[in-house]
């Protein structure tokens, strides 16, 4: 699980990045469910909520970057 803290650390481009490993990762383990495939049920919340904190991070940079500009 990703910490904020330690995504606070990262740059808006890495985040985006992260942000799409998450979702790829998010939509297989959505297409495991449906087939019944998904061992590790409590993964499909931990993605959830690390794609959200990811998110939170990435525009709380691009404010902070909009009033500096």
């Amino acid at each position: 699980m990703a910490k904020a803290q330690d995504l606070k650390t990262l740059s808006v481009d890495q985040l985006d990045d992260e942000l799409v490993k998450l979702k790829k990762e998010q939509f297989n383990l959505r297409f495991q469910r449906a087939t019944g495939q998904l061992e590790n049920t409590a993964r499909v919340r931990q993605v959830r909520r690390d794609i959200a904190r990811i998110r939170t991070v990435a525009s709380a940079k691009r404010a902070e970057a909009e009033t500096k500009a």
